[in-house]
């Protein structure tokens, strides 16, 4: 049951926190794909806000009127925006790296809601230290483990050795220590395709795509801090974006170059000091472009261009010899884009999923938590 507080009801805030505050304004963004709040005026903040209040449909339009300011105030108190005053120019609104983080968890929490109850941890293997959680059975010390001494195994290992007499002799050899499961760190490469496709036909697939993002984001954050997340988007080419710019990330230019994602992705997983790496890449669409060695963009969007795709399995070549694992999740199923993701998949021995802008984030979010919890050799 949703516990309610009462207090005292002030006009100032229409006793709203900022968090509920957020909660009404991320219906919004995130429905609307976060179009026009990159470049937000405090009036036009307002008058988003003031639309949330009414739909919300608690309060009347004379409480909402007298109440906006306070709560503008409360969400720049709170540190969910900033305004850039310029006394030339209207004043401009930022949306802050809480507030984006803010609806990572939303997002999160939406997206879990499919799968039912989920129990969260480190990412744990079929490989056994010696750390300081025992969960598995005692081994012999050896030079280099952590002193997690079990001690009934240690004097049981003496008594054999000695007899039982005092005092007890223990030597190196009796030495035995806990084990535990060795949990592993990740680091994880998103690559976002934001070419013109994932907004064509009157199908939205970018915002959902943001979505997930979004909830990755928040779940390596929260539940395995020792791993890293990095964004790429690729379209006519690639580019790494800060994840807190993520929400106010918008389609670029027309093509797919898969290869340059790929490229790129490799970059930043070489400075990665992690036991597992991987990419997971989120596409609409089959490798329709790549740069030349002088620079140029070579596009080709007509199927499967030879050279494209040969220039971009070298790189998947590449990602498999660095021991790079690729998992593919298709925004569509036409036959050049299945092609190249199966051989993809063939030749990393990722995951590929065919699936849609309305069950990607459930699909994603179960692979990456279920991948995490088997050893990858």
């Amino acid at each position: 049951m949703k516990k309610i507080r009462y207090g005292r009801f002030e006009e100032t805030d229409l006793g709203l926190s900022a968090e509920d505050l957020m909660q009404m304004l991320g219906d919004l963004m995130l429905d609307s794909g976060f179009d026009g709040w990159r470049e937000l005026t405090m009036e036009e903040l307002r008058e988003a806000l003031k639309r949330a209040l009414e739909e919300k449909g608690e309060f009347d339009k004379e409480s909402i009127e007298r109440a906006l300011d306070g709560l503008l105030a409360k969400l720049e108190e709170e540190g969910y925006l900033n305004q850039e005053d310029d006394p030339e120019k209207p004043v401009k609104v930022e949306i802050t790296d809480k507030a984006i983080d803010f609806l990572g968890f939303k997002t999160l929490k939406d997206l879990m809601g499919a799968l039912g109850r989920s129990s969260f941890g480190a990412h744990e293997t079929r490989d056994l230290s010696t750390g300081v959680e025992s969960s598995g059975s005692s081994k012999k010390w050896e030079f280099g483990d952590t002193l997690n001494l079990d001690a009934s195994a240690t004097l049981f290992s003496a008594l054999q050795r000695e007899g039982l007499k005092l005092p007890l002799e223990i030597e190196y050899d009796d030495l035995h220590v806990h084990q535990s499961e060795y949990q592993s760190s990740c680091a994880t490469v998103l690559m976002l395709d934001c070419s013109h496709s994932m907004i064509l036909y009157g199908e939205d697939r970018f915002t959902p795509a943001k979505r997930v993002a979004l909830a990755l984001s928040h779940l390596i954050r929260t539940q395995f801090p020792g791993d890293s997340l990095r964004l790429v988007l690729f379209h006519d080419s690639a580019e790494e974006v800060r994840l807190g710019e993520l929400a106010r990330v918008q389609v670029g230019p027309y093509y797919t170059n898969t290869r340059d994602g790929l490229i790129l992705a490799q970059r930043i997983l070489a400075s990665e000091k992690k036991d597992m790496k991987q990419i997971v890449m989120i596409t609409d669409g089959k490798p329709s472009a790549l740069t030349l060695d002088d620079g140029r963009i070579y596009k080709n969007p007509m199927g499967l261009d030879p050279l494209v795709l040969s220039k971009t399995l070298e790189e998947v070549g590449r990602c498999k010899r660095a021991g790079i694992l690729i998992n593919t999740f298709m925004l569509a199923s036409d036959y050049s884009l299945v092609q190249f993701v199966q051989k993809v998949t063939e030749m990393c021995k990722g995951k590929a999923y065919f699936t849609t802008p309305y069950n990607l984030g459930q699909y994603l979010l179960m692979d990456f938590l279920n991948r995490k919890t088997r050893t990858i050799h």
